[in-house]
């Protein structure tokens, strides 16, 4: 009996109680230690000839345990609503993480009348497009004691402005560039003995060397996005310059 699988099992337990005929059922299913609909399962299974299983399966499909959000429909809406006005993360990128622990999650899903446990919530944010991150530096000084509630108004700003059709804008700086002719890794194809020539450090070019900044504006509801590339300071300035010059050129659809 260990060495066999669920199905083979009940198989064979269903041989044994259809040999001894009328009582054969309970007794089989005491003598094993098993239910009786267990036996009585395998009964009508070897009537009904399927004895056979499909290749690399012991259920047939189908069976078993449904998963949770199958059972609770309203499950994944509301785990979405605990993590979405704390994700964070490039909103270029697809990937999502959250810093709300699997835990605390499904306490407080649990709390809300949908009992899960911490597995299946890290199941779920993995298939709804979130994943494990390391801690990062994203700590800049002191934080503003209403800087929970305020992230969580824009939150809701924008998606009131996305439920009406306009335009939701994302507004950073990507990673500064200094210019000139600074060595970079990686290698291009050239005529043999040809090499681009480069400074020897880029230290040469000091702290005060121009440096390419590009702001990138991302359209959230569109999911496009526009850099535009300037030489100036890192400024509200060159921000609404963007914002401008991206309306002015491609601009929300």
């Amino acid at each position: 009996m260990p060495q066999l699988d669920e199905r083979q099992r009940r198989l064979l337990l269903a041989t044994e109680a259809r040999l001894l005929g009328h009582g054969g059922v309970r007794a089989v299913a005491r003598a094993a230690g098993v239910s009786e609909t267990t036996v009585r399962r395998g009964v009508f299974e070897l009537e009904a000839g399927e004895t056979t299983a499909s290749a690399g399966r012991t259920r047939r499909p189908g069976g078993g345990r449904k998963r949770a959000e199958q059972v609770d429909p309203a499950l994944l809406p509301a785990l979405l609503a605990l993590v979405e006005p704390d994700e964070r993360g490039d909103p270029m990128s697809p990937l999502r993480w959250t810093t709300k622990s699997l835990r605390i999650l499904a306490d407080e899903l649990t709390g809300q009348g949908h009992p899960v446990s911490a597995m299946t919530v890290g199941r779920l944010l993995k298939d709804n497009g979130f994943s494990l991150q390391a801690q990062a530096k994203t700590l800049e000084g002191e934080q503003h004691p209403n800087r929970d509630a305020q992230f969580r108004y824009i939150n809701e700003q924008v998606k009131r402005h996305q439920a009406d059709d306009e335009p939701v804008i994302s507004v950073d700086t990507k990673k500064k560039e200094m210019l000139g002719q600074l060595p970079n890794p990686g290698r291009q194809w050239r005529p043999k003995g040809d090499p681009v020539r480069v400074d020897d450090h880029s230290f040469f070019s000091g702290p005060t060397g121009e440096a390419a900044i590009p702001y990138g504006v991302y359209d959230l509801s569109a999911d496009t996005g526009w850099v535009n590339v300037g030489v100036d300071h890192d400024t509200s300035v060159f921000a609404v310059a963007s914002i401008r010059r991206w309306v002015a050129g491609p601009g929300p659809p």
